[in-house]
């Protein structure tokens, strides 16, 4: 049996992969994404699990060798978007993101911002980033295009006294904090536990 289901999460990622999980655990497998849409079809309950990887700051090259790294380890992969922009000749500049993506086109990582991965549920756990290292390196880029956006919000605020600029400083708070919480902890777990 087949199912489309149409959602949005735009940059809640843990909110997708825990929706994800949770259409897995009650016989769904993700066969297919768009802008909007999650296409499943059925499997065994709980056959599957899913972790949602943002790679909006790689190059095409970068995310696709990443992905391509991913099956090799034998993952399923697709690429999603995390914005629902609907027109022609985009254009993105991500000033935090790596050399190679730093101008997002449809030619390169414009709505290819996520990766969602699919492991097989085999009673080992699923983690894409394992070494200390990694997943400190993953949080600081999950925290850069926050950084920029409340650096920026200050910054035009300042110079433009609007009071628009601080709601986007106010709101560019609340995911930075949230990953600073997840870095902090990093640090802390890695003074009292080796890697």
């Amino acid at each position: 049996m087949k199912k489309n289901c149409y959602r949005f999460f735009g940059g809640l990622l843990t909110l997708q992969e825990n929706w994800l999980n949770r259409m897995a655990d009650n016989g769904y497998r993700l066969v297919r994404t768009g802008k909007l849409l999650y296409g499943f079809e059925s499997c065994a309950p709980g056959q599957y699990q899913y972790r949602v990887e943002f790679v909006g700051e790689k190059s095409r090259e970068g995310a696709e060798d990443y992905a391509r790294f991913l099956e090799d380890c034998g993952y399923r992969v697709f690429f999603k978007n995390i914005n629902l922009d609907y027109s022609i000749g985009k254009v993105k500049w991500r000033p935090w993101a790596e050399p190679g993506g730093r101008v997002a086109a449809r030619a390169t990582t414009y709505d290819r911002e996520l990766l969602i991965v699919e492991k097989a549920r085999d009673g080992k756990p699923f983690e894409l980033h394992t070494t200390y290292e990694d997943r400190l390196l993953y949080y600081r880029n999950l925290r850069k295009p926050w950084l920029w956006l409340l650096g920026m919000s200050v910054v035009f605020g300042s110079v433009m006294r609007a009071w628009v600029w601080g709601i986007f400083a106010i709101l560019s708070l609340f995911p930075l904090a949230a990953y600073q919480a997840e870095l902090a902890k990093l640090k802390k777990q890695a003074v009292t536990k080796e890697w």
